[in-house]
């Protein structure tokens, strides 16, 4: 079932991007209060809101049942789900060679579960990996998002999505350790343990820091970061804090290593050949060398 949770994760986050999209350039052309009001009465963009709620149920769901390392890698299929819907909701025109990349990330990710085999785990990793570890990750962030606040426009995107990137990862394990505290203990005494409350900290850091990612420069360059930087953190947490591990089979680890790379450039080549915009007639880009 993690695996059925954490695509169905990835559907919701891909329909609430499709949904609020689409609410959001059929609204009047005025900005303010006005907009705002339109957006609250509109049911394509709270259903929108519905779907991300789902997204981050089905999340935890998936968290809960297995390892951080197969659940992350996974939500790369947003992307998938998000061409899909490109395609027969908004009649975009998507290239053939989009199409061979959406394939290739199906497949390289599906060879890198296979072969890699991520097992095991703690459910209650110790203080002292968690100081440590969020220590790490918050400061890395922080030196990078310093970083993207100067440069070229391409070069603030990329310093900003693998800051973003990290961060998210940081919060997949605060959700999966939520859901830990939340079967001990219930739902009020969720409310008196640390997880939840790390949780939401970073989550709205998080989304901050994407919000500004996404206003900064192309989304040709902070896209496919954002997605790769993510599973690629959260596979290095998942051993850090919660003691998963891969298959010991050299050849095995090899193939599976490979198809995460496989994984990496199939995405790449997808989020770059991917119509520019969600308008009707946004034809694909053409990829330069």
């Amino acid at each position: 079932m993690t695996i059925v949770w954490a695509l169905l994760a990835a559907l919701c986050n891909a329909v609430n991007v499709i949904t609020q999209h689409a609410a959001s350039i059929s609204g009047p052309k005025r900005t303010g209060w006005h907009f705002v009001s339109y957006l609250l009465h509109n049911t394509l963009w709270l259903a929108g809101w519905i779907a991300l709620a789902g997204a981050f149920v089905f999340q935890a769901l998936a968290l809960s049942a297995g390892q951080l390392s197969v659940v992350q890698p996974l939500l790369v299929t947003e992307l998938v789900f998000a061409l899909a819907l490109r395609r027969t909701w908004l009649r975009q025109p998507i290239r053939a060679v989009t199409w061979w990349a959406a394939a290739g990330t199906c497949l390289a990710l599906g060879l890198f579960l296979a072969t890699a085999e991520p097992q095991g785990g703690r459910p209650v990793p110790d203080s002292r990996a968690w100081v440590t570890v969020t220590a790490a990750t918050l400061g890395a962030a922080a030196v990078l998002a310093v970083l993207g606040t100067r440069g070229p426009p391409a070069r603030r995107a990329a310093l900003l999505a693998t800051a973003t990137a990290i961060l998210w990862a940081l919060v997949a394990t605060f959700i999966k350790t939520t859901t830990e505290t939340l079967s001990q203990y219930g739902v009020v005494g969720m409310f008196t343990h640390w997880p939840l409350y790390a949780l939401a900290a970073s989550g709205l850091a998080a989304e901050l820091l994407q919000q500004a990612t996404l206003h900064v420069g192309p989304l040709s360059v902070s896209q496919p970061l954002l997605v790769i930087v993510d599973p690629v953190m959260s596979i290095g947490l998942s051993v850090w804090i919660f003691g998963e591990y891969f298959t010991q089979d050299p050849f095995h680890l090899a193939v599976g290593s490979l198809a995460f790379v496989a994984l990496g450039v199939a995405v790449a080549v997808l989020t770059r050949t991917a119509p520019p915009t969600m308008s009707a007639e946004a034809p694909g880009p053409t990829v330069t060398p």
